[in-house]
């Protein structure tokens, strides 16, 4: 599909004031993304895993109101109103009224909350921009006035991908890919679409347990970091090697090789960082105990032949994945070597799950 597809003919109704609510998971990437081009754009494929308790519920409210000459709504999180919030949602709106031409119609309060906790250095742009992508999309399904399910999901994620790159990947699950990949058919740099081969059972109600090894703010924005791919004397290799990691877990994913995902998953997570300690300016991610989480799950997994292994996101807290097998070998490892070196003892257990909901 091309982005003037997603553009609507007229609506065939009106609709007065009203409320929609959905719930959307966060994702934790197994292939990263990393480097963007203009209209957020990916520069190389990715491929995640959808999780199911980390996720945002947005209550989207709207009225009409008289004059359609600009953008007019308020956000609230956890009740309290957020006036920091509006300089995102307001470019996330620019971006999509070609899209959704009625968002100047009305009024909109945006309520939102997360069942993780505010400020646990777990982004929240993924479930938040999926979340209310979601919300759009069903207003304008009333507009519309017929059934559009087919592309209902397709054009969410495509909303979503505006707002937060990586927030097309949460409207469904369990395996989620975004970005052309010449082996995966209707992939599409333009929105997420559920993986389409065969997953063997080792990856089913596969487990994701968060270590919060740091909840302060980045001292650089995902944002930025993107950017600074574009004169990356390594960024070739890195998309080149991307494309080569998804095609190789087309066959772990069938034949359920955990050793081979271990090395895959493991890879890109050094691999996301490695890009950001040789970009111009460098920086890093990644604190002390980043680290030492890693040595000591190398060192668990030589001692007990588990199937542990771990992945980051652009900060320095650390995914553990395993199967559902090992969960209670892991829970043991985390409260006796892992747990002294998240910040205040916290971390958060999670699964993958299969996607968002609408509750009303």
């Amino acid at each position: 599909m091309t982005e003037q597809e997603f553009i609507p003919k007229p609506y065939k109704k009106t609709i007065e004031s009203g409320s929609v609510t959905w719930e959307s998971p966060s994702n934790i990437a197994l292939v990263k993304y990393w480097g963007k081009k203009e209209n957020q754009i990916p520069a190389n494929p990715s491929i995640s895993f959808t999780l199911s308790g980390c996720k945002t519920i947005t209550r989207l409210s709207y009225s009409p109101k008289e004059s359609p000459d600009d953008f007019s709504f308020e956000v609230f999180l956890e009740g309290e109103i957020k006036p920091d919030f509006k300089p995102k949602i307001e470019t996330f709106f620019k971006r999509i009224v070609q899209y959704v031409p009625f968002i100047k119609d009305y009024h909109f309060k945006i309520e939102t909350s997360n069942t993780f906790p505010h400020s646990s250095g777990i982004a929240s742009s993924a479930s938040g921009m999926s979340a209310l992508a979601l919300c759009l999309m069903s207003v304008e399904k009333e507009l519309k006035g017929d059934k559009f399910e087919t592309c209902f999901t397709q054009k969410a994620s495509f909303l979503a991908r505006l707002g937060s790159g990586s927030a097309c990947r949460s409207i469904e699950g369990d395996l989620v890919v975004w970005g052309t990949h010449q082996e995966i058919e209707n992939s599409s740099d333009l929105f997420g679409v559920k993986y389409p081969f065969e997953v063997h059972n080792n990856f089913k109600n596969y487990q994701d347990t968060i270590l919060l090894v740091d909840k302060g703010e980045k001292q650089v924005s995902s944002t930025v970091g993107h950017g600074l791919m574009h004169n990356h004397p390594f960024a070739g290799e890195r998309f080149k090697q991307a494309h080569e990691n998804l095609a190789a877990l087309i066959n772990i994913f069938k034949t359920g090789n955990l050793e081979a995902f271990i090395d895959i998953v493991e890879s890109e997570a050094l691999t996301l960082h490695a890009m950001m300690m040789t970009s111009m300016p460098y920086f890093v991610l990644m604190k002390p105990n980043t680290l030492e989480i890693i040595n000591k799950i190398w060192a668990f997994r030589k001692e007990t032949d588990s199937k542990l292994c771990f992945t980051l996101d652009a900060g320095a807290n650390v995914h553990l994945l395993y199967p559902e097998k090992e969960t209670v070998l892991v829970s043991e490892f985390i409260k006796n070597e892992l747990v002294a070196h998240c910040q205040n003892g916290q971390y958060i257990c999670d699964q993958i799950g299969f996607g968002a909901n609408k509750i009303v």
